[in-house]
């Protein structure tokens, strides 16, 4: 048999499917891509970069409150862009991305996940990397593919069950990145509170293969505050396996 190339990420040590974001974090907010208004010395009643309150939304124009100047406007939809779990963003191009990446409250790390302006079906990574020399801070872009399966992967090498899992790997390593992601891009207006780390799964202890035996793994008098080594469907998948091998003089104990 082949070798699979595809490494599967994951901080289950287990077959469990990871756990859904906490409600909280799912939270949508509206963020503003542009100074408003942009020409002449007419006063800003909404700048770029800020949590707007909307009031009412018309389809291709909403009435929007300033989180930074308290005064309303009544804008197109497209100079705003919808935000969940802080860092994806929804109804932004390229060029905003970068724009909103390169305020000055933004350090080296600060990133974004958006949709992909070329390949519907893919998202995008853009990552801030600062520099001592100002004309050369860029913001890089990785593209973010999707198995069938429904797994992501900027790497093929390296695939990830969920968006936040893969936030959550690439702010622990870079692992081929041009850093470590650090903070979500800045919006001004959004508290601490909503700005809360990606939450981490809840990960058993490694386990050694080899030091395993039958009676470790199918314990009969188990109780509710047990806490088994394998998940319920792991262990049938494996009593199922050792029912097809037994027959055949195989042994599980070693």
């Amino acid at each position: 048999m082949g070798t699979c190339p595809i490494k599967c990420y994951t901080n289950l040590s287990s077959l469990d499917n990871p756990p859904e974001p906490a409600p909280e974090l799912q939270e949508t907010a509206v963020v503003s891509l542009c100074d408003y208004p942009s020409f002449g010395h007419t006063e800003v009643t909404m700048c770029m970069g800020e949590r707007l309150t909307v009031l009412s939304d018309d389809g291709d124009f909403v009435m929007v409150r300033s989180t930074t100047t308290g005064r309303d406007s009544y804008i197109p939809t497209n100079y705003t862009a919808m935000v969940t779990h802080r860092w994806k963003f929804t109804g932004i191009s390229r060029y905003k991305a970068v724009e909103l990446l390169l305020q000055p409250n933004n350090q080296s790390g600060a990133f974004m996940i958006r949709e992909s302006e070329t390949n519907r079906d893919c998202y995008t990574l853009s990552i801030l990397r600062r520099t001592n020399v100002s004309y050369l801070d860029n913001v890089k872009h990785f593209r973010i593919s999707q198995l069938q399966n429904g797994w992501f992967y900027i790497s093929p090498g390296l695939t990830f069950p969920s968006l936040h899992h893969l936030v959550e790997h690439y702010t622990e390593s870079a692992d081929g990145l041009p850093c470590r992601l650090r903070e979500p891009c800045f919006i001004q207006g959004l508290s601490n509170r909503e700005a809360r780390p990606v939450p981490v799964a809840i990960r058993r202890p490694t386990i050694n293969w080899k030091d395993i035996s039958r009676s470790m793994i199918f314990r009969r008098n188990r109780t509710e505050s047990d806490n088994s080594l394998v998940s319920e469907g792991l262990r049938e998948a494996i009593s199922s396996y050792l029912q097809m091998t037994e027959s055949s003089g195989h042994s599980w104990d070693t």
